[in-house]
């Protein structure tokens, strides 16, 4: 069988798109991991399958493979290019899809971007989920090499941010694995490291649950702003500058999270199961691919 796939990017954290609204499309963790090789396969950081929708309102559902195959509820770069597309496809300014974490609402933003209200922060220690009790502005248990304890915040998935005074300066190739499966985080988290630049901007480099480091995370962005702001080093609006670019963050008052930011498709192309030469103990994963 041959399937229709788009490549898109939010700021260079990369996806592979997969529209199964008419044809049900459930991929094995191993087809996954083979689609997302960027050796042999596609490559991306995480596998979007678009199914219909499951609630009055809702366009689409949006299901979210990690490049390991894991699944997970939220991907806030992958929210805006889903938005976007659903919105092009309706031509309409706004519109609701939902994911494994609740039901997000995209809207069209200046330049082209798209805002996503990526719904409430979860500040509870159980909301995390933590291993136990703990104060999730401050987790001792889970301070590293220096850096002290991380803000914990769940937004849609669960985050960890540490704030350093240079986030270059660290090791994240080495360290991020391990505290991505900190014993307190029994569902592992994603790994931020943030630098204070002014009231208004925060740098930021990101290792992804299931992904390992990545140019951009949109969950994590809005993770770090909402950590910034409890911990009084910004105001409730917020720039934040990832490897792969900027997003702007707003903590509005009624608790929700705003992220807006670019989108962009890369290319188009066709995923084929087929004979093929490759490894005897996995999936072969033919691809062809056209300019978008």
């Amino acid at each position: 069988m041959t399937r229709e796939f788009l490549k898109m990017h939010g700021l260079g954290n990369d996806f592979v798109v997969i529209d199964a609204r008419s044809t049900p499309y459930r991929p094995s963790a191993a087809e996954v991991q083979a689609i997302a090789d960027r050796k042999t396969g596609v490559g991306c950081d995480q596998f979007i399958i678009v199914e219909p929708a499951t609630k009055p309102g809702a366009s689409a559902f949006m299901r979210i493979r990690n490049a390991d195959g894991s699944e997970a509820a939220a991907c806030g770069n992958a929210s805006r290019c889903i938005g976007w597309l659903l919105m092009e496809e309706a031509g309409a300014d706004r519109v609701s899809f939902e994911t494994a974490a609740g039901l997000l609402h995209a809207s069209r933003a200046d330049g082209g971007r798209v805002t996503v209200d990526m719904g409430p922060a979860r500040l509870d220690w159980q909301q995390i989920p933590l291993a136990g009790p703990a104060d999730t502005l401050r987790v001792e248990a889970v301070s590293h090499g220096g850096f002290g304890g991380p803000v914990a915040v769940n937004m849609g998935n669960p985050h960890a941010v540490f704030f350093v005074d240079d986030v270059m300066a660290v090791p994240l190739e080495e360290i991020g694995g391990a505290l991505e499966h900190h014993p307190m985080f029994p569902e592992r988290a994603n790994i931020e490291f943030a630098q204070v630049l002014s009231p208004t901007a925060v740098r930021m480099r990101v290792w992804e649950r299931g992904a390992g480091i990545t140019r951009a995370c949109g969950s994590g962005a809005c993770a770090v702003g909402v950590a910034a702001m409890r911990r009084g080093l910004t105001g409730r609006k917020v720039d934040v500058i990832l490897d792969g670019g900027t997003l702007t963050i707003e903590w509005t008052g009624d608790g929700h999270v705003l992220m807006t930011g670019p989108v962009a498709t890369s290319f188009t192309g066709r995923l084929a199961e087929g004979p093929a030469e490759g490894p005897a103990d996995g999936p072969v994963v033919r691809h062809e691919c056209a300019d978008a």
